[in-house]
């Protein structure tokens, strides 16, 4: 457990918001055009899969935030 704070929260909370607004705006610029005129439940399945693979790689991440190792 750390006995003292830490700037490795704060920033992974930030670097976290910036990669998540920079997916959101890729998968926005990019699958929207792609996308755009398949049936609407084809394009609520596409953006399901999409909004759920972001919490891949997050577990090491927030293990990183708390311990500063990535395993």
């Amino acid at each position: 457990m750390r006995e003292e704070p830490t700037l490795r929260i704060p920033l992974g909370v930030l670097a976290l918001l910036v990669a998540l607004l920079a997916y959101g705006i890729a998968v926005a610029t990019f699958v929207l055009p792609v996308i755009a005129n398949w049936h609407v439940l084809a394009q609520a399945l596409v953006y399901l899969v999409l909004g759920v693979i972001w919490l891949l790689p997050l577990r090491r991440f927030l293990i990183w935030m708390e311990t500063g190792r990535w395993g």
